[in-house]
């Protein structure tokens, strides 16, 4: 990566402000359910706390709502505010993080400029404020005044131009964490300069979502796998009877177009040859394996069948690179998680790169286990797809060139 990295800078008695990306999941008591985010902006906090900096982290969290005038509500406040992050951070660093009611103003101001060598402070909720989305300037500038030099490590948030993310890097040095660094790394070489055979492997839903990363991904991979709700739409694409199961209208001329790019570039292109169909979309719903061209016309595909799991292992295991977005059924429902769980399996088995573009993916490799043996399982789902399209992501893009 050609960006500078805390290593590049001295950080010593400097007062940092950094952009994490703690937007965890919160259940009804706001307690942390998954603190994997937390988790991964450890390294870049630890060194700059051994090096002698004056920790100052600023993430958001949720989607707080916001008045006529750009200032949270009291519900939003409550729900959203940073306590339940500053208290499993503490845990997590093995000291006290001092916090903020705020993420600007002369309270915040002070608190920042009292912090003293190796101190941590968490600001408030960046959305509390609707000019973080704005990337209104004064906001940026505001923010930037608390510290001296500025650090990303939110991926998450990377392919937004927000005040935080993009901002403030025209007030202060900028320069890249560890974990941004990692990130752009295993997706830039994957698709910038992957060792062949590579192979990406596209699920989830939608078609439209994904079709200028199929477009792009189709210049640069030797394969290309579609599974998930999407694979039913270039099934009917082409001429196959899918019942009732997912289907993207618009996507349909889309999934045409790939499928005649994938031809022409010469790019193997597999769809599933057969699928688990079920009667209903539910868990216990009567559910059968049938190939993938006699999808009866009353029943639903919900996950793909063990010849499509052969198909796509055998696929896996003959690559050196893949990248993985999107499950391959409806894993959430026990019965219809096979699919995903072998493609998970297979990627844990291979001695391939192996990348997990954020995500439900990254859910999925969590939950079974499988996340330890993965080369890199990304932290951002939107920001990681935008880069599989080979789009510039601000935040990125802002920091200072080595």
């Amino acid at each position: 990566m050609n960006k500078k990295t805390v290593k590049d800078i001295d950080v010593a008695g400097k007062r940092v402000l950094v952009r994490v990306d703690f937007n965890v999941p919160l259940d009804a008591d706001r307690n942390i359910t998954d603190d994997r985010r937390i988790v991964a902006a450890l390294p870049t906090i630890k060194y700059l706390v051994d090096n002698g900096a004056r920790v100052i982290l600023m993430s958001h969290l949720g989607r707080p709502k916001t008045d006529d005038d750009g200032k949270v509500l009291p519900d939003s406040a409550a729900a959203f505010n940073m306590a339940p992050v500053a208290k499993r951070l503490s845990e997590k660093l093995g000291q006290d993080v001092k916090v903020v009611d705020d993420c600007i103003g002369d309270a915040v101001k002070k608190a920042a400029f009292d912090l003293k060598d190796g101190e941590v402070l968490l600001l408030e909720n960046v959305r509390f404020y609707k000019k973080e989305k704005k990337n209104d300037p004064k906001f940026a500038e505001e923010l930037a005044s608390l510290g001296e030099i500025y650090v990303n490590d939110a991926f998450g948030t990377a392919h937004r131009a927000h005040a935080s993310t993009e901002g403030v890097t025209a007030y202060l040095p900028a320069v890249s964490g560890f974990l941004l660094e990692k990130e752009i790394e295993y997706l830039g070489n994957a698709v910038g300069n992957p060792k062949r055979p590579f192979l990406a492997i596209l699920g989830g839903a939608k078609v439209a979502d994904k079709i200028p990363v199929i477009d792009n991904l189709l210049d640069k991979v030797d394969c290309l796998i579609i599974g998930g709700g999407m694979a039913y739409t270039f099934l009917k694409a082409k001429g196959y009877e899918i019942g009732t199961s997912l289907f993207d209208e618009e996507g349909l001329e889309l999934a045409k177009k790939a499928m005649a790019k994938a031809d022409e570039k010469g790019v193997k292109l597999l769809l599933p040859v057969d699928v688990k169909v079920a009667k209903e979309f539910s868990n216990d719903s009567e559910s059968k394996v049938v190939s993938a061209d006699a999808i009866p016309s009353d029943w639903m595909g919900m996950d793909i069948g063990p010849e499509t799991i052969k198909l796509f292992s055998e696929a896996i295991a003959a690559s050196k690179t893949v990248v993985w977005n999107g499950p391959m059924g409806v894993f959430e429902m026990s019965n219809f998680a096979n699919g995903t769980k072998a493609v998970a399996q297979a990627m844990a088995d291979s001695d391939a790169t192996t990348i997990i573009g954020g995500g439900d993916s990254a859910a999925a490799v969590q939950q079974m286990g499988f996340a330890e043996k993965m080369s890199h399982v990304s932290t951002g789902g939107g920001a990681s797809l935008e880069f599989l399209e080979g789009k510039t992501l601000p935040g990125v893009a802002a920091l200072n060139d080595k």
